[in-house]
């Protein structure tokens, strides 16, 4: 999907002033540069958005859109990253984020889980350690691959889209 196509589909900063229960949040919300594509925010919000997406919580998208506002990332985008963890993905990432965690702690992973309230009053004491360090060190790596990956990726397209300009110029000026 191109970033053109990613625009159309998100909506604009005049919609979402436009929407009358978020007046409240016009004067926070209204900053141009919370919704602009450029290199910095979009980056930023990759980095935001893949982080957050990889830490089990509850409305991981209220963290990521005070950060994201507070670094001055891309809102939409920063907050459609973080559903890659939604309820279809939740359960093979936070298990793998698990094992991950207890494999760098050194602990031995249960095997067994059950989704009944008894084990999970009594069995979250026993998982919730590696389950949060590996998800936040899965977190930490991913968002700051997603940045990477974006600043790369936005300065070789600028780089390009240049050189192609560059060279139909010197292709115009031997014309002339």
């Amino acid at each position: 999907m191109a970033l053109n196509d990613l625009k159309f589909k998100i909506p604009s900063r005049e919609e979402i002033l436009a929407i009358n229960s978020l007046k409240f949040m016009h004067s926070l919300i209204s900053e141009p540069n919370l919704w602009h594509f450029n290199r910095r925010s979009v980056s930023r919000a990759a980095l935001i958005g893949l982080f957050w997406c990889m830490i089990p919580m509850p409305f991981q998208m209220v963290p990521a859109a005070f950060l994201a506002f507070y670094l001055t990332a891309n809102i939409p985008l920063s907050l459609g990253l973080v559903w890659i963890s939604n309820p279809i993905t939740m359960p093979p990432l936070f298990f793998a984020t698990y094992k991950f965690g207890a494999w760098l702690l050194g602990t031995e992973p249960v095997d067994s889980f059950e989704f009944t309230t008894e084990w999970l009053a009594n069995g979250l004491s026993v998982v919730w350690q590696p389950l949060y360090f590996g998800s936040a060190v899965t977190g930490v790596i991913l968002a700051i691959t997603g940045y990477v990956t974006v600043q790369v990726v936005w300065r070789y397209r600028v780089i390009k889209k240049w050189k192609a300009r560059a060279a139909r110029r010197a292709k115009l000026s031997v014309q002339d």
